[in-house]
């Protein structure tokens, strides 16, 4: 009999724990472990805004996956499509050829995209910070504006360069706001001209900052970020977007160059190709991270609506933290083992341990086990969360050495030649390529009878 192929769909936290627990729990021989994902690495995107501000150079929070697995077959493309019907999987490669992936056990771990609303301009202008790319052209346009700001005479153009604005007030737009600010800090120094004219906002549509945090350490947040020189506006939001301003809902328009938007994330797409029930684009599933209708399929991480045995609220759902993706990635692997040898599942359950915000430089709030910090407290706590959370020891050498190098030597604010270019944020280039179910089986039917000629001749 053929050995049964685990396929796993992405490789972020919940993706590579997933496979991490199948390669330890799998005999080598017992089953065939197959990855897709369109890069070779897993991205530690809670160190984002600290590449976008160049405190971290972009290869320490690229986890090497080559590293990590030993036996998973990986194959580099993007899932757009599943055939539930035919156990299939539709892949587009990076090479842009699209073939089909067979399964006896499917986990999905696609994660997310950036949320975006009809705003006239939002996606032809805006930048984002969310993954490699778009950290380390958003640090060379920030710069680029400074450079070009110090180079012109024209009033006008100086204030439209000069002014940053960040949209979201949760964790990325928090962490995003107070690292860029500190960059442009530091410029500013080689520009003496422009440290006047520098200003920052950030604006969010809800009534406070960091609402998980709670009221108090929203507000140390809030009021850190106002030390700092950043202008907060709560429950306002973006009306339009040009190349030279930015219109805001209270009525405001300011010109600016910048506008780095990071409220939010939607689950991938991939998830309505399943063709189960769907809560609000995330599959549901059930404790056992299992589809109810699909038990061969798993959901985990960000696209999935996973029940919270947490709360006494029955509708209540995980909240999208990498923290609970970790532990769904190692119940799915151990589920899809007792799956195959005809075990009982065990459910998914967890109970937040906390959550860190870095604010850069020497500063950070901090919620470890239910109790607030802040100051140095927190900042301790924080940084050494993260180094407990990389899931590998190059990474967290490379870290500890980029953060010890800021400290003895101070940033650099040099531009790496990237700001002629802007990768697409909003408008994913793989979103307009997913199929809807019934296309899926379409064109996993066409690829299966191609792949059946090819071996029949």
């Amino acid at each position: 009999m053929a050995r049964p192929r685990i396929v796993v769909i992405g490789a972020g936290f919940a993706g590579l724990h997933a496979l991490r627990r199948l390669e330890k729990r799998v005999p080598k021989q017992a089953a065939d472990i197959v990855l897709i994902a369109p890069n070779d690495y897993m991205l530690y995107s809670p160190l984002l805004p600290q590449v976008a501000s160049g405190l971290l150079t972009p290869q320490s929070v690229a986890v090497s996956l080559h590293r990590s697995l030993r036996r998973t077959r990986m194959v580099p493309g993007s899932a757009i499509g599943i055939d539930a019907d035919a156990e299939a999987v539709l892949v587009r490669k990076i090479s842009d050829e699209l073939t089909v992936e067979r399964y006896d056990r499917l986990i999905l771990a696609p994660g997310s995209l950036t949320r975006v609303f009809d705003i006239p301009g939002l996606t032809e202008y805006a930048y984002g910070n969310k993954n490699l790319a778009e950290a380390t052209v958003l640090r060379d346009h920030v710069l680029a504006q400074l450079e070009l700001a110090n180079a012109t005479s024209d009033p006008v153009e100086r204030e439209e360069r000069c002014r940053f604005i960040v949209v979201g007030g949760g964790y990325t737009g928090v962490e995003t706001a107070a690292s860029l600010r500190r960059l442009t800090d530091e410029a500013a120094r080689l520009y003496p001209s422009l440290g006047a004219a520098i200003s920052w906002h950030l604006v969010d549509i809800a009534p406070r900052l960091l609402p998980e945090l709670g009221p108090k350490l929203g507000e140390n947040a809030l009021d850190l970020l106002r030390r700092m020189g950043v202008e907060v506006k709560l429950e306002v939001s973006v009306k339009e977007v040009t190349e030279h301003k930015v219109a805001l809902t209270d009525g405001r328009v300011l010109p600016c160059r910048t506008l780095i938007w990071t409220a939010g994330t939607s689950p991938s797409p991939l998830m309505e190709s399943v063709g189960t029930e769907t809560n609000r684009g995330k599959l549901v599933v059930g404790s056992d991270l299992a589809v109810p209708d699909r038990p061969e399929i798993f959901a985990i991480g960000d696209a999935a609506a996973v029940p919270d045995l947490s709360k006494e609220d029955s509708s209540a759902i995980c909240p999208p933290t990498a923290q609970y993706a970790e532990r769904q990635g190692v119940v799915a692997a151990d589920n899809v083992v007792a799956s195959l040898t005809r075990r009982a599942l065990r459910p998914f359950e967890h109970k937040d341990l906390g959550l860190v915000v870095d604010l850069g430089g020497n500063d950070a709030v901090a919620r470890p086990l239910g109790y607030d910090l802040s100051g140095l407290p927190a900042f301790a706590v924080t940084r050494g969360y993260h180094l407990y959370s990389l899931p590998s020891n190059p990474a967290r050498a490379r870290v500890a050495a980029n953060w010890m190098i800021r400290a003895l030597t101070g940033g650099e604010v040099s531009r790496l030649g990237f700001h002629q270019g802007k990768p697409s944020t909003f408008v994913d280039l793989e979103a307009a390529h997913y199929l809807n179910p019934e296309d899926s089986r379409k064109e996993s039917a066409r690829l299966l009878d191609n792949a059946a000629a090819r071996a029949g001749s």
